[in-house]
């Protein structure tokens, strides 16, 4: 069995500012959305049988009580902004699991999903499609893997350590150090990331670092790593079954129509289709179908 999990506030970016190549600037008022629904059906028909979907209900999050320069929605176009919440509800509608979360951010939502399916027998590999940084943490040797299809990579633990020179256990340090802009902290001046990433495979974790390598630095590399640090304790499904997709719900064509989308209820229901008939003609069929691919 093979658990897919996707960070949909990523692709709902990437879906929006991809189509503008080609909108000349009049944003379709679903547009993005249609595109992450499209990209997911894609994956369902290349053979994707258990998905999660992780995204920002709101951008801000228990860490931006910690540092003041966290990231903020503050920039955010309103067309995008407005395409969030439609994206839920059309996942939804779908028969797709998402977590539109609050307190927590998506990205912890991956890894408290990662974590959980990791623990599961049943499981052969956790696919975390998203190129964000601070996920490189939750990789698994090669059960738990990255999906960049930015990088057009698949990476394994090996593949953290060459990327970023650091096990993955390590990246909550590594980016503590180096800072994220992505997410709104600076990291250690002086510090990047060929001498973080030498002082890690030294000392290791940042906690134990002789008292003079970061001086004054060092309170502010550990609040720095609480924030790089993701939670894995979101209870999000008892049951790794809870993620099989089984076609969309009766919602999803009403919800189609719309949006001024009928392609996607007659993909959604062809996936369904082709799912159940495979199903009943090998029953014993695994979970998997097909090889993992990030192009789509």
């Amino acid at each position: 069995m093979v658990i897919d999990l996707v960070d949909g506030t990523y692709e709902l970016f990437r879906h929006f500012h991809g189509l503008r190549r080609f909108t000349k600037g009049q944003d379709r008022p679903f547009g993005a959305v249609a595109g992450v629904l499209n990209g997911l059906l894609e994956m369902i028909e290349r053979g994707t049988t258990h998905v999660g979907v992780a995204t920002d209900h709101v951008i801000e999050s228990f860490r931006n009580g910690l540092w003041p320069g966290y990231k903020t929605g503050e920039g955010i176009e309103p067309a995008l902004w407005a395409q969030f919440h439609p994206l839920e509800e059309g996942l939804a509608a779908m028969g797709v699991v998402v977590w539109p979360m609050t307190e927590l951010e998506a990205d912890d939502a991956l890894a408290s999903a990662a974590c959980l399916a990791e623990r599961d027998e049943r499981v052969d590999k956790v696919l975390l499609w998203t190129p964000d940084k601070d996920l490189a943490q939750c990789v698994r040797g090669d059960r738990v893997l990255q999906v960049d299809r930015r990088a057009k990579a698949i990476r394994s633990a090996a593949g953290v350590r060459e990327k970023f020179g650091v096990e993955p256990g390590l990246i909550p340090d590594f980016l503590a150090l180096v800072g994220d802009t992505a997410d709104g902290y600076p990291g250690i001046e002086g510090i990047g990331a060929v001498g973080a990433a030498k002082l890690l495979n030294r000392h290791g974790p940042i906690e134990a670092f002789p008292p003079a390598v970061l001086g004054e630095a060092r309170e502010r590399a550990l609040l720095f790593k609480h924030l790089a640090t993701l939670r894995t304790d979101a209870a999000l499904f008892a049951d790794v079954e809870a993620l099989r997709w089984r076609g969309p719900t009766e919602a999803f064509a009403a919800w189609t129509h719309r949006i001024d989308a009928p392609r996607l209820l007659e993909r959604a229901l062809a996936a369904h289709a082709k799912v159940q008939a495979e199903a009943d003609v090998q029953p014993g069929l695994p979970s998997r179908r097909g090889r993992v691919r990030t192009g789509q």
